[in-house]
C-alpha cells in the first residue's frame, strides 16, 4: 500500500487495524496451518536454493511432486492454499491458478486417489462403554460431560472449548447452549443449539453438563477447564488439542484403538448414529451447523450402511 509523502504517521494505525482485522478473518487453526504449511514450502524453497514469494508455478509443481508419495492428497490441496493465501497477501498473483500447478494436482489425485481418511466416529455403543469406565472426581465428572454435550450437540473441538458458563441455559426440556462463534460462522452472528434431556441418566447430557457446573460453580468463566494431577480445576479453558488427547485417553481405557478416534469423533459419532436412527438430513444440518450438505451424506452413507441393505434381503 501507498501513501502520500507526509501522511505516513497519520495512516500508521489504520494499517495496523487492517492487519489486524486481515488476521481476524480466519479462524485460529486455520492461521496456525496457513503459517506451518508455509514454514513448510518455505524450507523445502530454501533446500534447493528457489525464491518462496514469489514463487513460480514450476516451483510449485515440483513442490507438489515431491510430497506427492509420503502425503495425502487433502494436505497437498491444503499447502497449495496456504502458498495461495501468502501470495495474495503479499500482492503477488497466486502461482497456484497456473495450468502446471493444476495438472500435476490432477494427475495425483488420479494416481493417489482423494478418498479423505478421516477419524472414526463414535458410536453410542463406544460412548457408553467409556462412561461406565469413568469416576465420579473431577476429572471424572468433567469428561463425562465433555464427551456427552460435545457428542449430544454435535459440536467441534473450537466451539465446546470456547463455552462459557453464561452460554448455558437450562430449561424444562434440556439445554440451550448459545454457539457465539464458529468455523462457518466467523462473523460472530451466533447460532442456539437445543440439547434434550436424555431418557438414561448415565447418558445424559443435561445432567453431565449440571453435574460439572455444580463442581466449577456458575460464575462467569470457561466451561470445560483443565486439571492438574492432583484434581485442581485450573481457571483457564482446555485448548483444542487437549480434547483430542481426552477423547484418546478415553477410548483407549475402553479398548479401542486410540490412533482412529480424536476430537471430531464426537461431531462424526452424533450425525452417523442420528442417520442410522433414521434422522433426516435437515435435522442433523440443523444440529451440527454443516453448512455442506456433502459432507452429512457421507454420515448418513456411513450410518445406513445395513439400512436397506439389500444383502440383508436375499436370505443369506
Amino acid at each position: 500500500m501507498t501513501v502520500p509523502d507526509g501522511g505516513t504517521a497519520s495512516i500508521a494505525p489504520a494499517l495496523v487495524r487492517a492487519e489486524q482485522y486481515i488476521r481476524q478473518s480466519k479462524a485460529e487453526n486455520t492461521r496456525r496451518a496457513y503459517a506451518s504449511d508455509w514454514r513448510h514450502f518455505s524450507a523445502w524453497c530454501a533446500q534447493r536454493s528457489r525464491p518462496p514469494l514469489p514463487a513460480e508455478p514450476q516451483t510449485v509443481a515440483l513442490y507438489l511432486s515431491d510430497l506427492a508419495a509420503s502425503a495425502r492428497t487433502s494436505t497437498l490441496v491444503r499447502r497449495i492454499s496456504s502458498i495461495s493465501q501468502a501470495h495474495q497477501m503479499a500482492g503477488y498473483e497466486s502461482p497456484t491458478r497456473h495450468m502446471v500447478v493444476r495438472s500435476v494436482l490432477a494427475g495425483i489425485r488420479r494416481s493417489n486417489g482423494s478418498a479423505q481418511v478421516g477419524k472414526n466416529p463414535l458410536r453410542v455403543e463406544d460412548l457408553r462403554a467409556i462412561l461406565d469406565r469413568l469416576t465420579s472426581t473431577a476429572q471424572g465428572i468433567r469428561d463425562r460431560a465433555l464427551l456427552l454435550v460435545g457428542f449430544a450437540g454435535g459440536f467441534r473441538r473450537s466451539e465446546l472449548i470456547g463455552l462459557d458458563t453464561d452460554d448455558m441455559k437450562f430449561v424444562s426440556a434440556g439445554l440451550i447452549v448459545n454457539l457465539r462463534r464458529s468455523k462457518t460462522d466467523q462473523e460472530g452472528q451466533g447460532r442456539r443449539v437445543g440439547i434434550p434431556a436424555g431418557a438414561n441418566p448415565e447418558t445424559c447430557a443435561v445432567r453431565a453438563a449440571e453435574a460439572w457446573l455444580a463442581v466449577i460453580g456458575r460464575a462467569a468463566g470457561p466451561v470445560f477447564r483443565s486439571i492438574n494431577r492432583h484434581g485442581h480445576v485450573a481457571e483457564e479453558r482446555l485448548s483444542d488439542r487437549a480434547v483430542a488427547l481426552i477423547v484418546k485417553r478415553l477410548v483407549s481405557h475402553a479398548g479401542l484403538d486410540a490412533r482412529f478416534y480424536a476430537g471430531h469423533s464426537l461431531r462424526a459419532g452424533l450425525a452417523t448414529s442420528a442417520a442410522a436412527a433414521g434422522a433426516s438430513e435437515r435435522s442433523i444440518m440443523a444440529q451440527t451447523g454443516h453448512r455442506s450438505v456433502g459432507t452429512v451424506r457421507r454420515y448418513i452413507r456411513e450410518g445406513s450402511l445395513f439400512l436397506e441393505n439389500a444383502a440383508a434381503k436375499a436370505g443369506l
